[in-house]
């Protein structure tokens, strides 16, 4: 069975010549959510969720859950709110696991962190520790800082891959689940570029069998859930699903993947400003960021090598937006700096400064300062829900390889193509409801929308 949108002759009078619906699977029976990570992102993703489906709290920061889409024109006044316009899986119909190497439940995982207070919980208890955590594929040599103690035996990275996929399919099973996402909250892996080991599935599962150095837990767990059918999200800067054997695998499987790096803080209202000061034709000198934050990512990008790693993800945001080779009188030389700082009492809320020099009129120069006091998590987590939603939504609609239209919600968007991706938030927004509107046989919107 097939969901199908109404025909021309179905349509308003009135409504423009809808195009050809997308057939896509309905959303039946449970959809399991894995998410290698159990800490501050996915423990509030859990929590949130289940506080949702219970009317305590709305999904706040979800895209899926509370966004309206417009359609046709402004005079029709269509617009339904996404989650009732495309068949997505429900809230009620979502079940959670993982695995991670410190936490035994997303109950103890939550309370670790700190991110949500005891009256948050409290109410939610039982369910946040009914959400088992199954040990992880660990190497301390990918994340410095953390020391894994509920993790797999040590053996080879084939072993490791094949462990995943049984408790990927043990999950499955235990828990009744029709179909299952893969999103990545785990932590922030040491900088590293492709290697020969990443240019094909055969070089890579030779890899795995030969123990590759070049090979990362985060990559094990791709291989894992593509091999198993399971669509994956990257939340990381990690490479991960940006290779060319991971590319190669998802199509060969008909599995979606989509990647990197979580867009919270910081890289969000980047994207918000830079394309407004774009907009009026203002010059940028320099764009000067830095943060303290004391949760469990900010200790683990304290080690250079993983600073390195997000440092790539955020210092590649402006160059797309701002296009200095069409504008070189006003973007040619940007000083673009970044900094993290782990700083303990902050816990999981961070504060980003963004010093941003500005020129105008005659080349006299000004500035914005921005003091952007967030919690990451709640943020993020609205994030990881879209993410496994859509994602989920893709697969049934026969999508595979990267799904670029979710750039949306990534610091540094996976591409699909060799094109540069966009960054400028209001045209990926634009990107991510046009993809909605097109498989629903709705006709794309090619002017700012409001709603």
């Amino acid at each position: 069975m097939t969901v199908d949108v109404p025909t021309q002759e179905g349509a308003p009078s009135g409504s423009p010549k809808l195009a050809a619906a997308r057939r896509i699977a309905p959303a039946t029976g449970k959809l399991g959510v894995l998410t290698p990570g159990m800490g501050a992102v996915a423990s509030t993703f859990v929590a949130g969720v289940i506080a949702a489906r219970r009317g305590l709290s709305p999904p706040i920061g979800s895209i899926s859950q509370m966004a309206h889409i417009r359609l046709g024109t402004k005079t029709e006044n269509r617009n339904p709110p996404i989650r009732e316009f495309v068949p997505l899986a429900g809230l009620d119909d979502l079940v959670f696991g993982g695995w991670d190497p410190l936490s035994a439940n997303v109950l103890e995982a939550a309370r670790t962190c700190g991110v949500l207070e005891e009256r948050e919980l409290g109410t939610i208890s039982a369910e946040l520790e009914g959400v088992v955590a199954m040990d992880a594929v660990f190497d301390q040599r990918w994340v410095s800082r953390l020391d894994g103690v509920r993790v797999k035996p040590p053996a080879s990275k084939w072993d490791q891959a094949q462990a995943l996929m049984d408790d990927i399919e043990s999950f499955r099973s235990a828990h009744d689940c029709d179909r299952l996402v893969m999103v990545w909250c785990g932590s922030t892996e040491a900088f590293s570029e492709p290697a020969a080991v990443h240019q094909s599935i055969e070089s890579f599962e030779a890899g795995l069998k030969a123990d590759d150095e070049a090979i990362a837990p985060s990559q094990i767990y791709a291989y894992a859930a593509l091999q198993s059918d399971v669509p994956f999200a990257n939340g990381a800067p990690n490479l991960t699903v940006d290779l060319p054997c991971m590319e190669e695998l998802s199509r060969l499987r008909g599995v979606p993947v989509a990647g990197k790096d979580f867009k919270t803080g910081q890289t969000l209202m980047k994207t918000l400003i830079a394309p407004g000061l774009k907009a009026r034709m203002l010059g940028l000198n320099g764009w000067y960021s830095t943060n303290i934050l004391g949760n469990r990512d900010g200790e683990v990008l304290d080690a250079p090598e993983n600073f390195k790693t997000k440092e790539v993800s955020k210092l590649g945001v402006l160059g797309t937006i701002l296009q200095p080779e069409l504008y070189p009188d006003l973007y040619d030389e940007i000083h673009h700096v970044v900094r993290i700082n782990y700083y303990p009492p902050r816990g999981d809320n961070k504060e980003g400064w963004d010093n941003i020099d500005i020129f105008g009129w005659l080349g006299y120069p000004m500035q914005i300062k921005v003091d952007f006091l967030c919690r990451d998590s709640i943020l993020a987590a609205p994030i990881v829900l879209d993410l496994a939603l859509f994602m989920d939504l893709a697969a049934r609609a026969g999508n595979s390889g990267v799904q670029e239209w979710l750039s949306f919600y990534f610091k540094a968007p996976q591409p699909s193509g060799t094109a540069d991706v966009e960054h400028d938030l209001f045209i990926q927004q634009t990107k991510l409801k046009n993809t909605l509107r097109e498989w629903m046989g709705e006709e794309p919107v090619t002017h700012s929308e409001a709603g």
